[in-house]
Order: structure tokens, then sequence, then C-alpha cells
């Protein structure tokens, strides 16, 4: 019987970047814990992971993050204050999302090298175990939380996974794109990844998400690669450094909901609209409202 792969308990989400697109919202408060209606983006994601059985949940910081642990720590004062005045709706929401002692971990990247680099900042708490990674700025909006369905995969098969979602083809040049062995299919081999092809170059019009489940050895290629684009550490080179040169199995997860790039204003926005219209408190009165103000 062959053996089952390695759990995924632990989940990466690099939370260091400037949000220099949010300015001046960002300047003192993260880009991560802007709000998509009353829960902070980072939140969305952690909320995805834990959904998925996710049981150590670790952030790679930069400065003035520390808003983002404060987050996911007991507020004291704010819960006293709420029991006292019998708000148990909000002291029990609050209680809720609070992961237990020693779920969270919180590691610096002291440099802005890239994605790749703050990846392998986390590798001393992932340690040698497979492990997922959520890029924050990306809202995956479904029924079926997108790195549920992907651990399901990994169960079945093992290796290495990454989401992927069709573009138009006219698009991929701006987007990581992958070549896998069946297009239709919900999850299938990746051939080869390719950094924002043009069209005609392009293998296929499935775009890499932003979530990921990974074998560590990827660290040890991080921690020799070299810049790439833009002058920094790429997680894309080091995948395919997975993928062509330790022969590892990569597989495409198609992802079928709508995805919300949070780091641009647009997305941000739109987000907004459909967490909001799912939210049965607010529905109704925030569609009707979206129509009067669209009619004017």
């Amino acid at each position: 019987m062959p053996k089952s792969p390695a759990r995924i308990r632990k989940a990466v989400f690099p939370v260091a970047g400037l949000g220099t697109r949010f300015l001046p919202a960002t300047k003192a408060m993260p880009k991560e814990m802007l709000t998509v209606v009353d829960r902070p983006v980072i939140q969305h994601v952690v909320d995805e992971a834990r959904a998925a059985g996710i049981e150590h949940f670790v952030f790679v910081t930069g400065r003035n993050k520390g808003v983002i642990e404060d987050h996911f720590d007991i507020q004291f004062e704010l819960e006293r204050t709420l029991a006292e005045r019998g708000k148990e709706k909000e002291l029990s929401t609050l209680q809720r999302d609070l992961p237990s002692a020693g779920q969270t971990s919180f590691t610096r990247q002291q440099s802005a090298l890239g994605l790749g680099h703050a990846v392998w900042c986390a590798r001393e708490i992932v340690g040698d175990e497979p492990f997922a990674l959520l890029l924050p700025d990306m809202l995956h909006f479904s029924a079926e939380p997108c790195l549920s369905k992907m651990i399901k995969a990994y169960n079945e098969v093992g290796g290495n996974h990454s989401a992927v979602s069709p573009v138009p083809e006219d698009q991929t040049h701006n987007y990581g794109i992958v070549g896998v062995e069946d297009p239709k299919s919900d999850v299938s081999k990746i051939t080869t990844m390719v950094e924002k092809p043009k069209p005609a170059d392009a293998p296929s019009n499935l775009h890499i998400t932003g979530r990921y489940i990974l074998q560590p050895e990827i660290f040890e290629l991080l921690e020799k690669q070299k810049p790439g684009a833009g002058n920094e550490i790429q997680i894309t080179d080091a995948m395919l450094g997975l993928l062509e040169r330790e022969h590892q199995d990569f597989y495409a997860v198609r992802f079928e909901g709508e995805i919300y790039d949070c780091g641009s204003k647009l997305g941000f926005l739109m987000a907004n609209v459909a967490y909001g219209l799912s939210r049965e408190d607010l529905s109704a009165p925030f569609r009707a409202e979206l129509n009067r103000a669209l009619s004017k």
C-alpha cells in the first residue's frame, strides 16, 4: 500500500509588503488589516486556512506590522469592556476568531528581497514538513474554500500543488501561467511554469492564483536562489527547480470561484461588494443601496 503523504499542519502568510498602492491609507496601517466588510483581509485568508484544517499559522512580517500580531492576540481591556456591557455577540465573535495558544508564530523579513525570500524566512518554524502558502492579497471566494480542495487533492496524490484559474487568453502576459497534462481536469500534473508569457507563447490560460502546497525541499532551493524578475528572490523560480531539477510532482488544482486581488483598489472594492452581498445580515439592504447608487 502506498505511503500516505505527510499531513499539512502549517501555513505561511507573507505579510511584509509595504502596500504602496494604497497610500496614504497604508502609511500607518498594514495593507493586510484593511477591512473587507468587517474583517481584515488577513483574517479572511486565515479563516480559509483554518477551514482546511491548518493548525499552525506562520506570519512573515516586516516593519510596522505589529498590529497584525495584536489582532491575533487577546485584547484584555476590550474583552472585559464587552463583557461588562453585555455585548455577548461581539465578545463571542472575538473569541471564536482567536487562535489557540501556540498556534501562531511571527518571524521578520528584515529586507524586502522578494516573495521567495519571505517564504525562506519561515524555514525554521516550518521545519522538515510540507506546508501551505497563502498570499494574503488574493481572496478566493467560493462555497468550498480553495485550500480545502487543494488539501483533498494532496491527500490523494502527495507532491506539490498550486491553485490555478483560467484567464482570457489575451491576458496571459499579466500572470504566472502553467502548462498541464489535462487542461480540463480539476487536478492535473503541471508540465511547465512560465512567468507572464505573451499569448502566443503561453502553454495554457491557467494562471497561478496565490495558493500553494509545497514540500520542504523548496527551502534549500530558495537559500541558493539567485535574484530573478525585479531583482528579487522569486518563489516561481524555486518551484520550477522542484519541478525540473528535483523532478518532484507538481499538480494544478483548478479553483472554481471568484478571485479578488486586494492589492489593487478595484479588486479590493469588488471584494467588499461580493462579501457584503453574501452576508445574510447585509445582503438585502446593501443590494438596495447599490441599485439606488447605480441608478443615478
